[in-house]
């Protein structure tokens, strides 16, 4: 395994870290006796053979359902000095409730302290306000911190980049959850504001949404030639410096395994990228044009901005995908995520109405006005289908 200093915290972070949000039984609570033998025995030899490789960083959440209390069954057997726990608590009501959820997973955890505690999806502006008002979730943060039950402290975020600027730039966190990869590179700048301030970057779900490249279309294994699109991905990440660690959701022991090919190639990334990215930009610009390819992005109007909260630029991202590298599946996995439940942590809504009077004056800056309509019924024509829940409300 590879390490990097994970930014202020001085904690030497394995480039690859074990997520613990597929291994689980249940998104929902449910007693121990409940948890099926053969579940519980995967996980644990999830966990033993991430830390054999040298991942010795285990990241769950509070909202991972049955995954705090699995994990409190194996963790106490391992050497904790050698162990960076990391547990998440979603942004509640009053700091209280944050502070006894916290209290509840360290229960669960069966650990006297967490390395690494985030907020959990500072996704609005008003998320933020409530981590720094006087007597808000910061301040019950720190308590904790002066009582030894934390670390450090950061966040995770599915928000929009300047929301999550804002955040990094208050300099009151030790790290951020954060994500970027090949696909989506909007958020470079949150990197760099991290960076600057000497934060840990924690790349979330880099295999599954950046791409589900656990199972990759034909084209784009194609594109990515001589590497499978799962470690061309890592290495793309990894060969930035600013990035520190890849969330793996391993389900299994050998979930590992593809992934570590990666290891090795770090070095040789200079030589072996560039190929791969220039045939991934020229497939993008001969499916859909080099004008539309270089500049779609261009003045396109924010959700909140938009009839029904119409997300223009992420349908026409999704459209774009599902074109260029025959990623359909994928684009329709997240389209159909729009409109949902799913709120601030996927906003906006699909492309089911779309009137093109309505979108005129809101599409002036862009110079695709005039084809944005018909592109965004086209988009729901080749993605649209069920409406789909975020794993996370999965029964």
């Amino acid at each position: 395994m590879l390490y990097r200093r994970f930014g202020r915290t001085e904690l030497q972070m394995p480039v690859f870290s074990c997520g613990g949000m597929r291994y689980q039984h249940k998104w929902q609570d449910v007693p121990l006796s409940e948890i099926p033998a053969a579940n519980q025995r995967n996980l644990e030899a999830t966990i033993h053979r991430s830390f054999e490789l040298g991942i010795n960083h285990i990241e769950t959440a509070r909202a991972y359902g049955t995954s705090e209390l699995q994990l409190g069954q194996v963790l106490p057997q391992l050497p904790r000095d050698q162990l960076i726990i990391q547990t998440k608590v979603v942004v509640k009501e009053t700091p209280q409730a944050f502070l006894e959820t916290f209290e509840q997973s360290l229960k669960l955890l069966q650990l006297d302290y967490v390395d690494l505690l985030s907020v959990h999806g500072i996704n609005l502006d008003e998320h933020l306000e409530s981590c720094m008002a006087p007597g808000g979730l910061l301040d019950v943060i720190r308590k904790l911190q002066a009582q030894g039950k934390v670390r450090f402290v950061g966040f995770s975020t599915h928000g929009p980049t300047d929301v999550i600027v804002r955040a990094v730039e208050t300099n009151q966190f030790d790290y951020v959850n954060v994500h970027w990869y090949y696909i989506n590179q909007l958020n470079w700048p949150v990197v760099e504001a991290a960076t600057a301030r000497d934060m840990g970057v924690f790349i979330i779900s880099p295999s599954d949404k950046g791409g589900h490249l656990h199972t990759p279309p034909p084209k784009l294994v194609e594109l990515c030639q001589p590497l499978s699109p799962m470690v061309f991905n890592n290495l793309f990440c990894l060969s930035h410096s600013q990035v520190h660690t890849l969330s793996l959701g391993a389900a299994r022991p050998s979930d590992f395994d593809e992934h570590l090919k990666t290891l090795e190639l770090i070095d040789l990334a200079d030589e072996i990228l560039p190929p791969i990215l220039t045939r991934l930009e020229q497939a993008g610009m001969a499916a859909l044009g080099e004008d539309w390819w270089k500049n779609w992005r261009t003045g396109l109007p924010e959700p909140e901005e938009t009839p029904d909260r119409l997300n223009i630029p992420l349908i026409l991202w999704l459209r774009n995908l599902a074109l260029a590298y025959d990623m359909t599946d994928y684009a329709q996995a997240r389209y159909n995520l729009l409109g949902g439940a799913a709120s601030h942590w996927f906003p906006g809504s699909r492309a089911e109405r779309v009137n093109d009077g309505e979108l005129r004056s809101l599409l002036q800056n862009s110079p695709f006005a005039e084809q944005i309509p018909h592109l965004l019924r086209d988009a729901h024509r080749i993605l649209g289908g069920a409406a789909v829940k975020r794993l996370s409300q999965s029964d």
